[in-house]
């Protein structure tokens, strides 16, 4: 069965579009305000879990209409970037995050920066935004640019509006935390602004980042339709 580019389309839009919208401070404000942030959070993380479905859903039977070819080896970009990009996004994932919601009890308790924050505020961002770059080179034809390129801008978009709403809400906490801190890995620390938490990091959460970036090596064929190598 083919679908269609316009599913696509719709279906990255509505992901990207909603997140966007949905994190606008007067939408969810109003939307918290009348329903409560627990039921707030709740619908809004079902909400966007079910267009997901639909994004991939679409994705999968999307028609092949390729709009640059720039060969099989380009695939070595993404296996790459892969592992460093599943290493950002699990040890973000898995550390108290002071960019995540209610992230700010963090800041609050004064504590210096640590762990994977000096290396980027943003690791599940970054990890997401070179998942997406990576993919966007290997994959040409219209379905993944929409995919990859719609991902890559939420990502990207999402580090900015994040530090935009941080600023604004936590001031000169915020400051302090950006003084210390960079988006572009390493960045802080290559500026003399910090020195990278190697130990803080520890090897548990970025080993369990490479044991995924196997398992989705080994079954990426059969997890997403398309071998690691086309063609």
């Amino acid at each position: 069965m083919t679908g269609t580019l316009t599913a696509v389309f719709l279906s990255v839009l509505a992901f990207v579009g909603g997140h966007f919208l949905l994190s606008w401070r007067p939408v969810r404000g109003r939307i918290a305000g009348a329903i409560g942030e627990p039921a707030f959070s709740a619908a809004y993380s079902v909400l966007m879990v079910l267009i997901l479905v639909w994004v991939v859903a679409a994705y999968r039977v999307a028609p092949p209409l390729v709009l640059w070819d720039l060969g099989r080896w380009v695939n070595i970009v993404p296996i790459v970037a892969m592992p460093f990009a599943l290493m950002l996004a699990v040890t973000g994932l898995a550390s108290p995050n002071p960019t995540a919601v209610m992230g700010e009890r963090i800041l609050q308790k004064g504590l210096p920066v640590a762990g994977i924050f000096t290396v980027t505020r943003h690791p599940f961002l970054c990890g997401a935004a070179l998942w997406g770059l990576a993919h966007l080179l290997a994959n040409g034809d219209a379905a993944s640019v929409m995919l990859f390129g719609g991902m890559t801008v939420l990502s990207i978009g999402g580090m900015v509006a994040i530090d935009a709403k941080r600023a604004l809400k936590l001031g000169t906490l915020w400051d302090a935390f950006v003084a210390n801190t960079s988006r572009l890995p390493l960045g802080a620390a290559l500026a003399g602004r910090t020195r990278a938490d190697w130990a803080g990091i520890g090897v548990t959460r970025p080993l369990i980042g490479l044991i995924l970036y196997v398992v989705l090596y080994m079954f990426h064929d059969r997890l997403f339709g398309v071998p690691v190598f086309v063609g």
